[in-house]
């Protein structure tokens, strides 16, 4: 298991090199000059050692001890930290008490996605024929990072206007003249119990969850890590008239409901309906995962807990997507959580710091090869997603830099972080830092930091 843990942590990441100045016109006279090396990229992350030397339970807690203790995580301040390769616990504080988790209930969202969908599993967006001749279907698959055109938030994601020209080469000579759209495959609420007013405007942190949008329900195409992201009050009917003027559709001919039954084309009847016309696949869900965990997309995480609730049967509601995720849990050997949506909006949710580290364990301990995948979308401190901006001051905590790998968590009062970290001895460790009770989030954020960054500097 030790050899596993070691390929499954040592991953190198590199920083681009000064592209700018590299590429210019051709010159016009020859040079003898010596070419320019390429500069040598900078390693972020330290490789786990097969021979590292193992911390000391004393030695976690005597590094760890006054530092939970902070004035700034407030009363409330739960903690797990475990040792990959032996399975130890090195520390706890309330391990397993249920704790609000804010955005570090993605991980269990990823983990069970992983588990009940696979990391290769793609989302389709269908189009197909309507009851009358130039209507048009558009079936929402539960793809969030559907695109309009190749100007989209997500690289490589499934296109409206690539599935408009699979329609037009469908429907040959006939004209286009109404798009019906089709949200059937999500059902219930679509905002979920325990969220904050005002979450969908004017802040954006989250769009109405329906089986078609695109972009995220984004209006613009753009992630800001601080402010959120102005979304669509209707991201299905908005993705719909989009796709519409991809067709020469006016808006006003766009309405819902539902696709017909499945046909079939006769040569002398022309498209029969409920035939499909065309399909757009969205990018492998590793790639989906690592979006929402890299810029903590409630959005898709809550299009991501649906479909664990569709692979276990259930309807793709929040209900069903909670109960399929808790469901998960059992089923890989977890302990179980108080779920109330999948994206950590909800205040009502309730995970165990001893849930996330024994997730993280399994994760990379090989025995679930699929939940491996997670960890190419964590935040990686002083360089990427949540955490690009962390480990910054006080100055020790930047010892965490290209270290620490972890998924953040936040709202008024909850400040969590779980993930994991290579030591100075080169031991992987993971953890999970959990604080329902804290004042201003800044200081907050910083202690928790140095919870981390101090494990890492520690032989221990």
């Amino acid at each position: 298991m030790l050899l596993l843990v070691v390929a499954a942590a040592t991953v190198l990441v590199a920083r681009p090199g000064p592209v700018r100045g590299w590429l210019a016109a051709d010159p016009t006279a020859p040079t003898t000059a010596p070419a320019t090396p390429d500069p040598s990229p900078t390693p972020v992350l330290r490789a786990a050692g097969a021979e590292a030397p193992a911390p000391s339970a004393a030695g976690v807690q005597d590094a760890l001890a006054s530092l939970v203790k902070a004035p700034a995580l407030g009363s409330r301040v739960n903690v797990s930290v475990v040792d990959v390769a032996t399975g130890e616990t090195l520390f706890e504080q309330n391990a397993d008490t249920l704790t609000t988790p804010a955005s570090t209930t993605k991980l269990i969202t990823a983990a069970t996605v992983l588990a009940a969908r696979g990391p290769a599993y793609r989302l389709t967006t269908r189009a197909v024929a309507g009851a009358k001749p130039g209507e048009v279907v558009l079936v929402g698959g539960g793809d969030p990072t559907l695109a309009v055109n190749g100007k989209g938030q997500f690289p490589g994601a499934a296109r409206l206007d690539r599935l408009a020209a699979q329609v037009r080469k469908a429907l040959g000579d006939t004209k286009p003249t109404k798009v019906v759209v089709d949200t059937s495959l999500f059902s219930g609420p679509t905002t979920g119990s325990g969220w904050s007013p005002g979450l969908i405007a004017p802040e954006g942190q989250v769009a109405a969850i329906q089986s078609l949008m695109t972009n995220a329900g984004r209006i613009k195409p753009v992630h800001n890590e601080f402010g959120g992201d102005p979304r669509y009050s209707d991201p299905a009917m908005s993705a719909a008239r989009a796709f519409a003027a991809q067709l020469g559709v006016p808006a006003g001919a766009v309405t819902r409901g539902k696709a017909p039954a499945g046909g079939s084309t006769a040569p002398d009847q022309g498209v029969a309906p409920g035939t499909e016309l065309g399909a757009v696949q969205s990018p492998p869900l590793v790639h989906v995962l690592d979006w929402m965990l890299q810029q903590s997309d409630n959005v898709i995480a809550e299009s991501m807990g649906r479909q664990v609730a569709l692979a276990a049967g259930k309807p793709a509601t929040f209900e069903g997507a909670t109960e399929a995720m808790t469901a998960k849990l059992g089923e890989l050997g977890l302990p179980t959580a108080d779920l109330y949506d999948a994206s950590g909006l909800s205040r009502k949710n309730r995970i165990s710091p001893a849930l996330l580290t024994k997730l993280l364990a399994l994760a990379a301990g090989g025995k679930q090869p699929a939940l491996g995948s997670l960890f190419g979308g964590l935040p990686v401190a002083g360089w990427s997603g949540t955490l690009q901006t962390r480990f910054v001051t006080p100055s020790p905590n930047r010892v965490g830099q290209g270290i620490v790998r972890a998924k953040t968590g936040s709202l008024s009062g909850v400040n969590t972080m779980a993930g994991e970290l290579v030591t100075k001895d080169g031991r992987l460790l993971v953890f999970a830092f959990m604080a329902d009770a804290t004042g201003d989030a800044v200081p907050a954020r910083a202690a928790l930091d140095r919870m981390a960054a101090r494990l890492v500097d520690c032989g221990c």
